[in-house]
């Protein structure tokens, strides 16, 4: 049992660290809408320049295509693009990532596939690296940059298109979190590169010439889909990890508060009991006198 000098201190101690959750939570609910509004407003251009790269894609075919767009003739090794968070305190979010890039690891070794990881973000390094500790390749620090933004996803996606040309693999796949709400964080695996051909260009009646020439108009627009891409999934990340982080740290109050009424009752009653105690004892002496 307890002393009540060593339940008060624990009562202090829960209750420091209940002001510091909700702290965390209020922060973490100011950057989410600014997050949130960042990534929706990023969805309809990726899905336009999307259909755009479908148009001009359906009008070239065989040598004509740009090598971002044809790929190597091969899928032999493959490249996890793997975008976690910086930061710790987000609930399930960097975990569920790195279950997502386990699966698709194990489901290309399967199928007799060589793996590599490319890592964004320092949180999943660590669990991927003890069951991959041979498999993790180059990577992105995002932690020295307060908000990982365009400039960022470019130098990302140049390195990649780089690794890409140089022969270092053929496909490569990003895996990141999409942002449903603040309580759903979703694992996405998508291919990245080389860029997948749409399945069907969007219909219609108007005749569309493009001055230069569709594969000119292509080199140009495929690296800047591959830049999007990336662009989209820091994005999506950061509303993620504050959505994520937002209810874990009101989790984390609640449970708090529920752990401070406990003790208040348990220190009550230990209080009432020595008091008692003291008073028999009181009573006990008197009478024996």
């Amino acid at each position: 049992m307890p002393s009540l000098k060593e339940l008060k201190g624990r009562i202090n101690s829960v209750k420091s660290t209940q002001k510091i959750t909700k702290a965390k939570q209020m922060v973490a609910a100011a950057k989410l809408r600014r997050a949130q509004s960042a990534a929706e407003a990023a969805r309809p251009y990726a899905t336009r320049l999307s259909a755009v790269m479908a148009s001009l894609a359906g009008k070239v075919s065989g040598s004509a295509a740009p090598r971002l767009l044809a790929g190597t003739g091969s899928d032999q090794r493959n490249l996890l693009v793997v975008v976690n968070t910086d930061k710790g305190l987000c609930g399930g979010l960097n975990s569920n990532l790195v279950k997502a890039a386990k699966a698709k690891a194990r489901e290309l070794q399967a199928a007799g596939k060589q793996v590599e990881f490319y890592l964004v973000g320092k949180k999943g390094r660590a669990p991927l690296k003890r069951e991959f500790p041979n498999l993790i390749g180059e990577g992105f620090d995002t932690s020295t940059v307060k908000t990982p933004g365009f400039t960022e996803a470019e130098a990302i996606a140049n390195e990649l298109i780089a690794m890409f040309d140089a022969g270092q693999f053929d496909v490569a796949h990003l895996i990141y979190p999409t942002f449903k709400s603040a309580l759903a964080q979703e694992p996405t695996v998508t291919q990245l590169i080389p860029v997948p051909a749409p399945a069907e260009a969007a219909s219609g009646d108007a005749v569309v010439q493009y001055e230069p020439g569709e594969e000119e108009i292509l080199e140009e627009l495929l690296p800047r889909y591959v830049r999007t891409q990336l662009f989209g999934a820091l994005l999506e990340r950061e509303a993620s990890e504050q959505g994520a982080s937002m209810t874990a740290m009101d989790n984390a109050t609640r449970n708090a508060g529920e752990l401070i009424q406990k003790l208040t009752i348990q220190y009550n009653r230990s209080r009432q009991a020595a008091i008692t105690t003291e008073l028999i004892e009181i009573i006990a002496g008197a009478e024996a006198l």
